[in-house]
C-alpha cells in the first residue's frame, strides 16, 4: 500500500516538474524550436519510447514532414512525407483523434515504407494531434513505448503537453507574421526601406569580416506619374506590385528586393562582384524593355526603369555610402537617357 502511495506521489512530482518546465519555456523563449525540442524531451523522459518525432502539417501540399525526429531513422526521415490520411500519424492528422496502437501490424492504416526506407522496426505508436482553433497543426508520434500501465491519466498527459506545443506553434506564427507586417512594403510584398538598412548593416559586418564584395542596384520607374495621372492610383499601385514580383522572380534565393519608397526599387546582391552585378542589370533592364504590364486589366503597358549600380568595397565603406553611390548612378541615367544602367567608376552601359 505504502509503495503505490510512494510511487503514485513520484509520478506526480515528475509531472508537476515536466508542466513546469514546460510552462519556463513557454514563458521564456520565442523560440519555436527550442521550446518543442523542450516539450519533446520532456515527453520521451517520462514515457521512454524507442525513438518520438514531431511531424508538421503542410496545409499548401496536404502532407506531413518531419520537423523534429529523434533515434537512428532520423537522418532518413528528414526527406519523408506523408500524404494526408496515410499510415497511422496520417489518420490522426486527417480526422484530428488520438491514437494509441499497441501492435500496429493488426492495423490496416500502419504505413509500411517507412519502417522499410529506415530500416526500422515499429510495434506499437501513440499519436497526439496538436489542434489549434479546429485546425491541426502536426502530430506528435511516440514509437514503442511499454503499454503496461499506459492508461487514461498518461493519455492525458501527453494530451496536455500536445496542447502546449500548440500554444508555441500558434504564439511564433503570430510573432512572426507581426515581424513581416513591420519589414513589408503594403503593397508590393518586398521588404521595405526600414528592413533595408537593418539587413544592409549586416551584409557590410559580414562582408568587411570575411572580405566578400556584395552590390547594390537601385531602381526608378521612368515616367511612373503618367500611370498616375492616365490611369489613376489604384492601378499604379497594381503596376508596383505586378513589377516588384517580376523583379523578386529575376533573382537568386539569396538577393534581396526592396521597395525603397514611391516606385524607386533596391536589390542587394550578397556575395556579387560588379560584373556579375552588371549580368543581373542587364537582366532587368531588358526584363522592362521587353514586358507589358497589367494585360489582365486590358493595359499592357511597358515602363522602363533607371538604374544605378554600386558594389561594396569598392566604391563604398559603409551601408548609408553605398545606397548613395547607386543612387547617385540612378540619377545620372534618369537626368540623360533614362532606360538604362549606369555603374559607379564606370559609367553607362552601352
Amino acid at each position: 500500500m505504502f509503495d503505490s502511495a510512494g510511487a503514485d506521489h513520484k509520478r506526480q512530482l515528475q509531472e508537476l516538474g515536466i508542466f513546469h518546465d514546460v510552462a519556463k519555456a513557454l514563458t521564456s523563449s520565442l523560440n519555436l524550436d527550442s521550446i518543442l525540442q523542450t516539450i519533446m524531451e520532456k515527453m520521451a523522459e517520462y514515457f521512454r519510447p524507442d525513438t518520438w518525432s514531431l511531424l508538421m502539417v503542410d496545409e499548401e501540399k496536404s502532407e506531413l514532414y518531419f520537423a523534429i525526429a529523434v533515434g537512428d531513422a532520423a537522418e532518413a526521415l528528414k526527406t519523408v512525407r506523408l500524404k494526408l490520411g496515410e499510415g497511422i500519424a496520417g489518420w490522426v492528422a486527417q480526422h484530428g483523434e488520438s491514437l494509441l496502437v499497441p501492435d500496429v501490424y493488426t492495423d490496416p492504416r500502419f504505413a509500411k515504407r517507412i519502417d522499410e526506407m529506415t530500416k526500422w522496426q515499429t510495434r506499437s505508436i501513440i499519436c497526439i494531434p496538436l489542434k489549434s482553433k479546429h485546425r491541426v497543426l502536426g502530430v506528435i508520434q511516440l514509437i514503442n513505448v511499454d503499454m503496461q500501465g499506459f492508461g487514461g491519466n498518461e493519455m492525458l498527459l501527453l494530451q496536455a503537453l500536445a496542447d502546449y506545443a500548440a500554444i508555441a506553434i500558434d504564439n511564433a506564427r503570430a510573432v512572426e507574421k507581426i515581424q513581416e507586417l513591420t519589414i513589408t512594403d503594403d503593397c508590393t510584398g518586398l521588404y521595405n526601406a526600414r528592413h533595408l538598412y537593418k539587413t544592409l548593416e549586416a551584409e557590410v559586418y559580414r562582408s568587411t569580416r570575411f572580405g566578400y564584395e556584395f552590390s547594390i542596384l537601385f531602381l526608378d520607374l521612368d515616367h511612373f506619374k503618367s500611370v498616375n495621372d492616365t490611369h489613376g492610383h489604384l492601378v499604379g499601385s497594381r503596376l508596383l506590385a505586378e513589377i516588384g514580383y517580376a523583379i523578386k522572380a529575376h533573382l537568386r534565393l539569396i538577393d534581396y528586393a526592396f521597395r525603397y519608397g514611391g516606385d524607386e526599387f533596391v536589390v542587394l546582391l550578397p556575395q556579387t562582384s560588379k560584373e556579375s552585378a552588371l549580368v543581373v542589370a542587364r537582366r532587368l533592364r531588358d526584363v522592362f524593355r521587353n514586358e507589358y504590364w497589367l494585360k489582365p486589366e486590358g493595359l499592357n503597358l511597358n515602363v522602363r526603369a533607371s538604374m544605378g549600380v554600386a558594389t561594396f568595397p569598392e566604391d563604398a565603406k559603409s551601408s548609408h555610402e553605398i545606397i548613395r553611390q547607386a543612387d547617385e548612378m540612378m540619377y545620372a541615367v534618369k537626368n540623360t537617357t533614362r532606360d538604362n544602367v549606369s555603374v559607379a567608376r564606370q559609367g553607362m552601359l552601352t
